[in-house]
């Protein structure tokens, strides 16, 4: 058994997205956390912070993952797909050859606490068929157990000592996996992960991974090796995030991510034109 070390830290930044959400921010379009593009953290009691949420706009070549923590989000698309998920649920959009969606959020008594994981398609299905599922916390299998509680929202993921959880969303790009997990004072977990990108994000609290210290709103991604321990001294939540890297060039330009620059010069065509979301030749 080799111990993953970190070996590489990322702070998220403040930016903002959509009719003025205020987001922090990470993001790497250099493949340096392939399949992984981006992911956007979402935090207020403030409406005024994210109430405009996000009006119909495209996407091509990628995947969404939306989670929330906190509040809600209602879903819109051109291929006649409306959801609402709320707390402990997520949405995943296949954007393909195209989808126009709208994501509006709502709130409780917590406010508003979500995240959009971005995850590259490969070069071969950046053309595919659109789609779209939500999938609900109870849908969702959890281990809750020696001051953990993890939740497996897609990949397979194991926790040393306990049986393996699968998660309902099995389609991700990139064979991705991605769980919630939540730590106890004075807790130490070990998971065990061949995968070739293996990242850890923390979002509240902090966690120390062989000496090194993640804080709140830092990424980690992992050395190689097959087993990852955590160890918490104050109450912390993360996101965990593997998958295997397409090892493809990027070319990115706002909401669309291509493999050449003249494969985005014709999605901008085609979404100008109004052929953008509708069905592959």
């Amino acid at each position: 058994m080799t111990t993953r070390t970190v070996d590489r830290l990322v702070a998220s930044h403040p930016s903002q997205d959509g009719d003025g959400v205020k987001i922090s921010r990470i993001h790497d379009f250099g493949g340096g956390l392939d399949p992984f593009l981006m992911l956007d953290e979402l935090g207020s009691d403030q409406p005024d912070d994210y109430i405009g949420g996000f009006p119909p706009h495209p996407h091509r070549g990628l995947q969404t993952l939306t989670y929330v923590v906190h509040g809600g989000l209602t879903h819109e698309d051109h291929l006649g797909h409306r959801s609402t998920i709320g707390a402990g649920d997520a949405q995943w959009m296949h954007t393909g050859r195209g989808i126009i969606h709208s994501e509006m959020p709502l709130t409780d008594s917590h406010g508003l606490h979500a995240f959009q994981l971005w995850i590259n398609l490969p070069a071969r299905d950046k053309l595919s068929p659109p789609t779209y599922r939500d999938v609900r916390q109870a849908d969702m299998p959890r281990l809750d157990a020696d001051g953990i509680t993890l939740t497996a929202l897609g990949g397979t993921w194991r926790v040393a000592g306990h049986p393996p959880l699968a998660g309902p969303l099995d389609a991700l790009a990139g064979d991705a996996g991605v769980a919630h997990l939540t730590l106890t004072p004075g807790t130490t977990v070990t998971l065990e992960s061949d995968a070739p990108t293996l990242l850890v994000y923390v979002f509240s609290g902090a966690v120390d991974v062989a000496g090194k210290t993640i804080g709140a709103r830092q990424l980690a991604r992992l050395g190689a090796g097959d087993t990852l321990t955590l160890d918490s001294a104050t109450d912390s939540q993360l996101l965990l995030l593997e998958g295997r890297p397409h090892g493809e060039p990027i070319a990115h330009y706002g909401p669309f991510v291509m493999n050449t620059h003249d494969e985005l010069d014709q999605a901008l065509r085609d979404y100008r034109d109004g052929s953008f979301a509708s069905p592959a030749p």
